[in-house]
């Protein structure tokens, strides 16, 4: 009777912990980052001039690490530059103005300067949060600009970043790539790119450069607080109604992930923490579920209504 009351005691505590988690169970595991993997280590963080980051910036320059900030814009990078605090910040961190969309000629010249910084100690942490994000809207509405545009800078730079990059790592024999990827319902072009990089990072840097000290870590995050930052999935709106993980919550999250070596991570609320893990684990409910919300949810967000309630399942176009 004892084993039995401790074990539906158990069964209620693992549940209320799911119902109010914001990361899948290895992630909230670990609890805290490992400053050692961070302090005095070269972080390249690209899309740094705002949202997550410029998040990640700060969390990364308090923890003692050597910072280069690229994005498109200049002046903000600069902005947040002077922002920092922390070992290196704001004095030592560098900037690249950066356009992921540029010639490889251009992403060449980014990445030997990146590596030429901090007497030549190279990059250690490179973080792929730039992404090209348009509101939600059905695949057939996208038109040929919008989606090449899309797979180039989400898909084509940072490949491209990348491939220039790792053989400066593999000479040193360790780097770390943390990328992310959100396939969503209204979003069909973005979550497209996503996936490809995704399917990058997956086999080719993982599979074949694992063994060689290349780390990769994927972050999979759900709605986010942020528009058009680095896992968001917010198109400029705020509904008020929705659940989202706060920007810093999110960095933070990344910053485990990574200095714990995750391989992938997942960082939302309910009820899109819950969806993530029937794809995974009952991929058959997982996608019927979304199959079902698919149509409703863009509807919502052409009201501006809440695009995460539950009240999507049963028909409602605008959540509120």
């Amino acid at each position: 009777m004892i084993f039995i009351f401790l074990s539906l005691l158990l069964l209620v505590a693992l549940l209320f912990k799911f119902l109010t988690s914001d990361g899948d169970f290895t992630l909230l595991s670990k609890r805290h980052a490992k400053r050692e993997e961070i302090e005095d280590k070269v972080v390249w963080i690209t899309g740094a001039s705002r949202g997550i980051g410029e998040v990640l910036a700060k969390q990364l320059a308090s923890l003692g690490a050597k910072l280069i900030l690229s994005s498109r814009n200049e002046a903000e990078l600069e902005r947040v530059k002077n922002q920092l605090t922390g070992k290196h910040a704001p004095g030592e961190v560098k900037i690249i103005p950066l356009d992921l969309a540029s010639s490889e000629e251009f992403l060449k010249e980014a990445v030997e300067k990146a590596e030429s910084f901090f007497s030549g100690a190279g990059v250690d942490y490179m973080i792929h949060n730039a992404a090209y994000e348009r509101p939600k809207s059905t695949a057939l509405d996208v038109n040929e600009e919008s989606l090449k545009a899309t797979f180039n800078i989400n898909v084509l730079g940072p490949i491209s970043l990348t491939r220039l990059l790792a053989p400066f790592m593999l000479s040193r024999g360790r780097g770390h790539f943390v990328v992310a990827r959100h396939p969503t319902p209204g979003q069909a072009i973005y979550s497209a790119s996503k996936c490809a990089l995704n399917g990058y990072f997956h086999s080719f840097m993982r599979s074949e450069l694992c063994q060689k000290g290349i780390k990769v870590t994927v972050v999979c995050p759900g709605p986010i607080e942020t528009s058009n930052g680095f896992g968001s999935t917010s198109s400029g709106n705020k509904f008020t109604s929705e659940r989202r993980v706060s920007s810093e919550r999110c960095a933070e999250l990344t910053i485990i992930a990574a200095t714990h070596g995750l391989k992938e991570v997942w960082i939302s609320n309910q009820p899109v923490l819950a969806v993530l893990y029937l794809v995974q684990y009952m991929p058959t409910v997982g996608y019927w579920l979304m199959d079902k919300i698919g149509a409703n949810r863009i509807a919502a967000a052409a009201q501006k209504g809440n695009t995460y309630s539950l009240s999507l399942l049963f028909g409602k176009k605008k959540a509120t």
